[in-house]
């Protein structure tokens, strides 16, 4: 499959990246297939460093649907601005859970009048925390974007009770989001919101219903297979027992 990797920052920037790590990368857009984008954003997490965040961008004719904001809203308007810049119009977008680096766009889109779709536990807990919610709830527990081509899936709670997945049909491309842990994750990560007990059970959940799963996004690190399912349930399992 071949990969395509656009940057959107000069080589000044990139070449200034190596001086220091506090600077902060430049929101960065790859192609995984034809019509599905993974955008990735930075940001600077106290003592964790230097944090990328993913998210896709989906295309349906000439609509694109964004999949989890980018951390920023200066970034989630470069997104934008790369979209409207290979002449598509944004859809939507869906938040997968409440924590920013999924999130923290939505005051961006919603103030364009861009559909935002979050289930209604995800708008409670912003809500709770006094942050901008998404304008649609996502009520059923599997809910179409949009037909045959984007679908929506709660399967439980993990790294957060409000976590879900998108599973996108024709690509057969997963995007676990922070739910989902990369290969090179040697742990869960950041799980003080984290239902530990129910994890193992809502990854399996997933591979129940998606057996054919090619390509799987996580939350943060490399793209790779239903194998990222399999190495976060075990993880899980570790730190439960």
């Amino acid at each position: 499959m071949r990969v395509i990797v656009i940057i959107l920052f000069s080589l000044l920037s990139f070449t200034a990246l190596g001086k220091s790590d506090n600077v902060k990368p430049e929101l960065k857009v790859i192609r995984l297939t034809d019509n599905v984008y993974q955008h990735i954003s930075y940001e600077n997490i106290g003592s964790y460093g230097m944090v990328a965040a993913s998210g896709l961008i989906v295309v349906n004719g000439l609509e694109a649907h964004i999949i989890d904001t980018p951390w920023s809203e200066e970034d989630t308007a470069k997104l934008m601005m790369w979209i409207e810049g290979k002449g598509l119009s944004v859809k939507s977008s869906v938040v997968t859970h409440y924590h920013e680096d999924a999130s923290g766009g939505l005051p961006f889109l919603n103030a364009l009048n861009v559909q935002t779709y979050a289930t209604p536990l995800t708008n409670s807990l912003l809500k709770k925390e006094g942050r901008e919610q998404s304008v649609s709830n996502i009520s059923p527990e599997v809910f179409e974007l949009v037909t045959d081509k984007i679908e929506i899936f709660y399967a439980g709670a993990g790294h957060t009770v409000d976590n879900i997945v998108v599973w996108l049909p024709q690509d057969k491309v997963l995007f676990g989001g922070c739910f989902v842990k990369s290969l090179n994750s040697k742990n869960l990560g950041n799980i003080k919101n984290s239902s530990i007990k129910d994890w193992p059970n809502s990854i399996q959940r997933v591979i129940n219903k998606y057996p054919d799963i090619a390509l799987v996004v996580p939350g943060h690190g490399k793209v790779g297979g239903i194998s990222l399912l399999q190495h976060t349930k075990k993880m899980a399992l570790n730190v439960s027992q």
